[in-house]
Formats: structure tokens, sequence, C-alpha cells
């Protein structure tokens, strides 16, 4: 293959990062720009997507200008985003709205009205429930964050734009959209719309009683296409603007849960992996459709095809740290945080802070949950305080993998650490002491999506296979747990866990 290399774009909910991703799974190159988000009243979480655009067109100019592959050798363009987010297009793929992100739970009214009935269980009606699960491996959550929900938060308090619309498309889809023409989906894009029946892999299709009880037409929705495929080539107007061919190859678009599964070194069934970006997540692969109902987590379609991963998220992740410094004002950026959180000991002299600062969806669905520090005191200091949120975002990420240990039935054989708050040394360490599990960073474990993104590609070109590259992702460091930090944050994390059964009818009245 020589040095041939796949041009990944990966668009988080900050920003997107272009990178050029050889065979192998190494970076070559890449490049960021930021992009604002609009959180709205009411839950609205809003974003544009010629902000999107603008912002990929000037990081891709960067890195492909550099001139560290030649044109010629950069044989595929794939795109993996933010997931579970809705633009409304016309027929030319133009945006009628700005996009309606995956924090956004305006839509909750909604969906409730779709999924509740006379006969509920955990809040659903039960002979719905039954045929949701049966055919997509879940259900809408009641929180409205889902794009079936955006769909019908469009529909009534957006009307024009909902009828002017020809497709809703996920975020990734969008994108591929402009560079190819095609409004396209994939087997795995698709699956959070929770519209498509997904018990043969190999021919995913939507369903109609599923669109029939939300009022939707499979007219109003993308064509599907299998996962790991190539869908078209890069448009002449495209291939000018980024310096590239275009006989580039294109392939399916893919949400960051996906990529990053793809792009962990963890792709055998039950090998798992954590993310840490602003959302955060604990996932692995598994051999069967399965579905948790009560801890809102499922096995789903995977970007790998004929294959199943367990989907569950926490809301905020690293993006607790952002707002440390953006909110809260305490620090001036990630490596103040990280000498601030060293100053102060194990456990932040008994200070716990709860990290659902915009609800959470796993291992609960509640959206009126909110976050804060507990038990602080005079003499609780910054570095108390600093410290805390990083243990915090620990402490729910072992709440995720009690649960997902429960869910697959048998302990995780340590954690592959990806995501940019795998960077942090005191975080991998903290991490394998409140979970009592070895965690693997993974090489440069902030380009994690863009690895996975570039590695669809490789399996949709037929030029690697899974064996493959799964041995080319590194290992950069292991943690162990310290006996002693463990013990000391035992007893607080069974306190975390008490605290979101305090607080929750408390929050429950106060943002319900």
């Amino acid at each position: 293959m020589g040095d041939e290399h796949v041009l990944a774009i990966d668009l988080g909910t900050g920003g997107p990062k272009a990178a050029l991703v050889d065979s192998a799974g190494h970076i070559t190159a890449h490049e960021f720009e930021a992009t604002p988000i609009e959180l709205l009243g009411e839950g609205g979480a809003e974003q544009d997507p010629d902000a999107w655009w603008a912002a990929i067109t000037a990081a891709v100019q960067r890195v492909v200008g550099a001139g560290h592959v030649a044109v010629d050798d950069i044989v595929a363009v794939s795109i993996t985003s933010q997931w579970s987010g809705t633009v409304a297009v016309d027929v030319a793929g133009k945006h009628l709205h700005p996009a309606v992100i995956w924090m956004d739970s305006r839509g909750a009214p909604y969906i409730e009205e779709v999924i509740k009935g006379r006969l509920n269980v955990a809040g659903y009606d039960a002979r719905r429930l039954q045929h949701w699960i049966s055919r997509t491996g879940g259900i809408p959550s009641h929180s409205g964050k889902d794009p079936v929900a955006h769909i019908l938060w469009l529909r009534n308090e957006r009307p024009d734009v909902y009828r002017s619309a020809h497709a809703f498309l996920e975020p990734c889809d969008y994108l591929n959209a402009r560079v190819t023409g095609r409004q396209v989906a994939s087997y795995d894009s698709i699956v959070a719309h929770w519209l498509t029946d997904n018990r043969d892999l190999s021919h995913v299709r939507y369903d109609p009683q599923l669109l029939a009880w939300c009022g939707l037409t499979e007219a109003q929705l993308p064509e599907l296409v299998p996962s790991a495929s190539t869908i078209g080539t890069v448009l002449p107007s495209v291939a000018e603007a980024w310096g590239i061919s275009t006989a580039t190859k294109v392939v399916t678009a893919t949400g960051d849960v996906h990529s990053a599964v793809v792009g962990s070194g963890a792709l055998g069934d039950h090998e798992g992996h954590l993310y840490m970006g602003t959302s955060s997540w604990l996932s692995c692969h598994l051999p069967a459709k399965k579905t948790d109902l009560l801890n809102n987590q499922a096995a789903l379609p995977s970007a790998v095809p004929g294959r199943y991963f367990l989907a569950n998220e926490h809301e905020v992740g690293a993006g607790a740290l952002l707002w440390l410094r953006d909110q809260a004002q305490m620090v001036r950026d990630v490596e103040e945080a990280n000498e601030l959180a060293a100053a102060s000991v194990p456990g932040s002299h008994g200070v716990i802070f709860t990290p659902w600062l915009n609800g959470e969806r796993t291992p609960v669905d509640d959206h009126t949950i909110r976050g804060g520090w507990n038990n602080v005191s005079l003499t609780t200091n910054r570095p108390d305080l600093v410290r805390s949120v990083f243990e915090g975002v620990a402490y729910n990420s072992r709440w995720l993998l009690d649960t997902v240990e429960r869910f697959v039935k048998q302990p995780m054989d340590g954690l592959n650490f990806i995501g940019g708050g795998a960077r942090s040394d005191l975080w991998c360490q903290v991490h394998a002491d409140v979970c009592d599990r070895t965690i693997r960073r993974v090489a440069e474990p902030q380009h994690a999506n863009a690895r996975g993104a570039a590695f669809v590609a490789w399996l949709a070109l037929g030029r690697q296979t899974l064996d493959e590259l799964n041995r080319a992702v590194t290992i950069e460091r292991e943690f162990t747990p310290d006996p002693t930090a463990r013990a000391a944050y035992a007893p607080l994390y069974k306190e975390f866990l008490k605290l979101y059964k305090a607080h929750k009818p408390i929050h429950a009245r106060l943002n319900g």
C-alpha cells in the first residue's frame, strides 16, 4: 500500500479535526479548528452546520496543503462525528435549521407522547416497548435527546422547517452528503433514530410500525447502505476547495462512539475501552444483540460489518474540566487543572464532585439530575475542588463499569483508555485506582476517533483485515491500581452512589 493515506475528519462537539492516517493507524499529520456551541433555554443545544463546514475546510486545507502526503496518495475520505444529532436538509442537501445536537432535550414531551401508554414498564407502553426492543435493540430515551425526538420537536415547534425538509440526517451523514452529494446513512450511523430493524445485520431496514408510531415515513429519512462501504467520490467543488483529487473515494460515515470502538485497539468480544472526551462511555463488542432497558444500554450495529457493540453514554466526561475552566473559571487550562489536582490527596479530603452537569443517560436515564460539589467545608481548598472533579468523573466511570460487567456477565480484564482525557497521567491513575482495573492508555489517545474512521475506510476498500487493524494499535503505558489510593476511594464511591439517590427527587422538582 506504500504511502497511501486516509483523510479522516473527526467532528467533535468542540470542533473538527482533520488527520492523515496511514494503513498502520499512524497519524502522519493533523489539524484542529474550534467551533462554537449555542446552549439555549429549556434544554436547547444547537450548532451551525456552515460553521462546521468552514472549520473542516480550514483544517483540511492546512493538513493537505502542508505536503506531508502526496495528493494522489490520499485514497479515501472517512468522516466521524458527534452522534445522535439532527440536521434537516432540503433535496440539495442544504441545511434548513441549525443542527440540533446530542445534548438537546427539547423533544422530551413529544417523544413521551409516543412511548408512554396505559400499561407502562419503566415509563414505556408495554406493547410498544417489546416491539421496539425486538427490532432495534433499544427505544427512544425519555430525555428527548435522540434524533427521533429532535424530529418531533421540529415538527411541533418549527413546522415550516419540518414541512420543507427532504430528509433528517445525522451530523456525520450530513457532512458526507456535502462531500458526495448523496444523502445516505449506514446501518450503524442510523441506529440512534430507533427506527430500524437490526435483527439481521446484513439487511438492516426501516421498520414500518416504528415509523407509523412516530408519524414518519421512510421518504423523510436517508437511504440505508451497509456499514464500511464506499458511497461515492468527492464532488469537484469540494476536491478543489480541499486540494484533493476528485477520484478520492468516500466511505460510510460513523458516529463517534462507533469510530472509537474501532480505533481503540479492543476489537474482540468483551474487550473493553473507556473513552473520555466531552462526553464519555465504556464499551466493547458483543457476540449478539442484547438490551439492558433499566440501565439504558444495548448492543447495536457496529461500524464493523456483522458485529454488535455495546452503546451507553455519560453526558459529561472531560467536559467537566471544560466547565471548570470556562464556567467556574477555576483553572486557566487543563495543564493547571492537573497541577492543582496533584497538590491534593486521593479522596480530595472527602469532597465529592458529581459530574451530572447535563443530566445523565447511563446507568440512569435522567435528564433532570445535576452535578456539583458535596461535603465542602471552610478548610476545603482549590486543589481539593479541582481534584474532586477528576475523581467524580472516575466514580461515574466506575458506576458504568459495574453496570457493564453485570450486563456482559464477566469482569473486564483492564480497559483501553482513549480520548483527550486519557492524556492526563493523573486521570489515568485515578481511574485505575477507582475502578480497580488496569488502565491501558492507547498511543495518541486523542486521535482514536480519527484512527477508527480511517480503519473503517481500510475495511471498506478491502485493504486491511480486522485482525491487522487491531494489531496496529499500540498501548503507550499501563496504569495499575495503587492499594492505598484504592482503599481511600472505596468508601467515597459508595457515598457517590448514595448522592444520586438523595439528589434525584430534589433535582426532579427543580428541573422537571
